[in-house]
Order: C-alpha cells, then structure tokens, then sequence
C-alpha cells in the first residue's frame, strides 16, 4: 500500500511540476529532463508514469482547461446580475491568473510538435474549455455584438487579443497598472478600438 501511495504523490508531482514548467515557457521550452530534475527524480523513474511528453503536456492542458472552463462558466452563470463589462473583466481573470504566458501562443505553437491524433485532441480541449465557454458569453442577450461578428468570431478574436496582458516589456498604459487595470484597458480596446470617434 506504502508503494502505491508513493506511486501516486510522484505521479501528481509530476504533473504538477510540468503544468508550472508548460504554462511559463511553452511546450518547446520545456523537457521532460526538466520535468524529472524539478520532481527530484531520473528521466527513467519519469517515464515509468508517463509514455512521454505529449502524454503529460495533453494530461496538463486538459486539467488546466476544465478549471478555465469552470471558470468562465460559473461568470456566464451570473448572467445579468453583473455587468456584461464586469463579466468580460472576471472570464480574463480566470484566464490570466491560470496563464503566466500568452495561452493562443502557448497552446498553438505546440502543434507542429504532436502526433496528429494528440493535435486533434487538443484541439478539441481548446475548442470546449477555452472558445465555447467564452462564445456563451458574447450570445449573452446583454453583449451586443456588431451584426456582421458571430459569437464564436468574437471569441476567438478576444482570445488572441489577449498577448499585450502577458507581455512584461510593452505594458499598454504602462508599468505602474495594476493587472485589473490592465485587464479594463486593453477590454477597452477589443471592444471599442483605437481610434476615438471624436465623442
């Protein structure tokens, strides 16, 4: 029983050690020697629990994704009891306090280095635990789209807009923000632009 428990806490270390090491420099950034020396074990001792990288890096995505998708959920939920402005601040909250790095980046530049059945898969992660959850939000009755986006459009282009909260050399509105700050600035920008309209 004592080996098995054992078994277990090295299993978990693991997966949290690559979730840390994943998420802040990317699937390419990181080995699973890396993995193996923060855990305090040998690559072999590694391997034992999983096949290989792609095995822990999917194992990864998909807890991260199912908290982010609860997340966001549980915001959509509050519906019209908040703000639709205020429920755009906390969904980014929930991505950004999960993600120390770009997550468009992070997720996309993996997929030149999976199998294609492990690229399908995590594919289908992104497309359930980060796009839908966050395309509910924009067909919200109280989000008023222009009539040429689509829910799903809006999203996408809302996660890919994300980069500048995560970028610690060109802060938009500069250093001295706090995150949230941050966060209600470049929301700002998605949804209104650059360019005043004179108003």
């Amino acid at each position: 029983m004592k080996r098995e428990v054992q078994l277990e806490k090295t299993h978990q270390a693991i997966l949290d050690a690559a979730r840390t090491l994943f998420l802040s420099r990317g699937y390419q950034g990181t080995s699973t020697r890396d993995i193996a020396k923060t855990v305090g074990i040998t690559q072999p001792a590694l391997y034992h629990h999983f096949d290989d990288k792609e095995v822990i890096y999917l194992q990864v995505i998909k807890t991260v994704g199912s908290e982010i998708k609860a997340g966001i959920d549980a915001v959509n939920q509050q519906g019209s009891t908040i703000s639709a402005e205020e429920r755009l601040v906390k969904i980014t909250q929930v991505l950004t306090d999960a993600h120390p790095r770009d997550i468009f980046t992070v997720i996309h530049s993996s997929f030149v280095d999976l199998k294609p059945e492990n690229m399908r898969q995590l594919g289908m992660i992104f497309q359930t635990d980060y796009v839908t959850p966050i395309e509910n939000y924009f067909k919200s009755e109280d989000v008023k789209l222009r009539q040429d986006i689509q829910p799903k459009e809006a999203a996408e282009f809302y996660i890919t807009s994300l980069s500048p909260l995560f970028s610690k050399f060109h802060r938009i509105g500069g250093v001295s923000l706090t995150q949230e700050d941050h966060i209600r600035l470049l929301l700002d920008l998605i949804s209104h632009g650059l360019v005043s309209d004179g108003h």
